[in-house]
Formats: C-alpha cells, structure tokens, sequence
C-alpha cells in the first residue's frame, strides 16, 4: 500500500499524464480525513466510481493546523496517507501541503473533481479552475450523516 503514497506530485503528474494516454478517467478528491469513519469511505467510493483512477489530496499537518486551527491532528499526516492508501477504492494518495487544491489540481488536471455532499456546486472555489483545464466537478457520496467534528467532540465528551 506504500507504493500508493507519492511524496512527489511531479512524479505522480508524470504517471497520470501515461494513465491519461492510455485512456483512463482521472478523478480527483481532496480533504483532511483526520479520522476515517463510513462517510469518507462512501465518499471515496463514490469518487472512485467517477472514473478509472482516484487520487486522493490529504491535508499535510501544517496545512491541517492552517485550515483548521481549533483542533489538532488526531493522527499524523503519514499515518492518515497510510490508511488511505490501504482503501480498495483509493489508486494513489498525494499530501496536500497547500491550503486550497488548486496547485494539485493544475499539476493532475483531472477529468473529474470530486467534492462531499455537504457542499454545494456554487461555492466550491475549485469549479472554475477545473473547468478551465477541462475537467468538471461532482458531488459524490450520498448525504452528510458523520463528521469528523462531531465524532471529536463525542469521544471527548464521554472522557469527562
């Protein structure tokens, strides 16, 4: 499941740009995925079925902290790239050091950018950059019905 991890977007761009010849659909997927639970699986799974291969964006720690400064990362960034790597549905998980996708996504160009439910088209910032380099973005993975927020605060509520 290591070999799923690239450390070095250049050199995953390089292997999707050899996928892409041959013809396969590449789909993308971004988030923190601080602590997995069924509705990161049902999303992936859904990305997944967007197309031919999924790559998954995982927030690093120090862009986590940045995006998300009221809380600390439950698991490490290499411990959260190593389970998702280990996720059938999941082809090759890529950290995400910036704040936003965007750099990634010019570098992967995907033909499909997957977002959850929980969002709506019109205020993904995303939309227009994929569409510029020819791709769409899809919201996928059925209704928002965990969170990673509130299995945190259940889990410390009952601590106390």
């Amino acid at each position: 499941m290591r070999h799923k991890i690239f450390h070095d977007p250049q050199t995953l761009a390089a292997h999707l740009d050899d996928l892409r010849e041959r013809g396969a659909v590449i789909v993308t997927a971004n988030g923190c995925f601080e602590l997995i639970h069924v509705g990161h699986v049902r999303y992936l799974a859904d990305a997944k079925a967007q197309g031919d291969v999924l790559v998954v964006m995982v927030n690093t720690d120090a862009s986590m902290k940045r995006i998300k400064p009221d809380r600390e990362p439950e698991n490490t960034d290499e411990d959260r790239f190593e389970i998702l790597a280990a996720l059938e549905d999941v082809d090759y998980v890529v950290p995400l050091d910036d704040d936003t996708p965007e750099r990634l996504l010019r570098l992967f160009r995907p033909h499909v950018h997957t977002k959850g439910t929980d969002y709506e088209l019109s205020e993904i910032p995303e939309v227009p950059l994929v569409e510029s380099l020819g791709g769409e973005v899809r919201l996928v993975g059925g209704p928002k019905i965990r969170s990673t927020r509130d299995m945190l605060k259940n889990i410390r509520d009952r601590q106390q």
